[in-house]
């Protein structure tokens, strides 16, 4: 079992990561407009806008890039209660993503990384969970 946590925390981190620094870094122009196109819109479905509070979308880019990054590093190399703080994060930014893709009416395919992502860090939670419970 700790074997398939660690390969599991280290996949997971490594995409996190990766992606995180895709979102703050101008990769290409074509990549860059596309991204910002992206967050324009996604700053429209954002959900506290029900609460009147819209982020501008470059830091709204900006703000889950290095919250990607962060949390992908710690899953990967803190201890483990960082380890836990960040998949309990990283849970909530995938949740949030799905209510974006819901709220934008996005095809069922465009779903798919987000829900595969959300699904193993659910599994990775859970598997830290009793981790934990065998231990104490």
């Amino acid at each position: 079992m700790a074997l398939l946590v660690g390969t599991l925390r280290l996949l997971l981190g490594g995409f996190f990561t990766l992606a995180g620094a895709a979102k703050l870094l101008q990769v290409s122009a074509p990549v860059s407009q596309q991204m910002r196109a992206l967050f324009e819109q996604f700053a429209e479905a954002f959900p506290l806008k029900l609460f009147g509070y819209q982020p501008d979308p470059r830091n709204y880019q900006t703000a889950v890039g290095w919250l990607e990054v962060l949390a992908g590093l710690l899953l990967v190399v803190g201890p483990p209660a960082l380890q836990q703080i960040s998949t309990l994060l990283l849970i909530l930014l995938m949740m949030g993503a799905i209510f974006t893709l819901v709220v934008l009416k996005e095809s069922l395919r465009t779903y798919i990384p987000a829900v595969v992502c959300l699904g193993l860090l659910l599994v990775l939670d859970t598997c830290q969970f009793l981790a934990r419970t065998k231990t104490d």
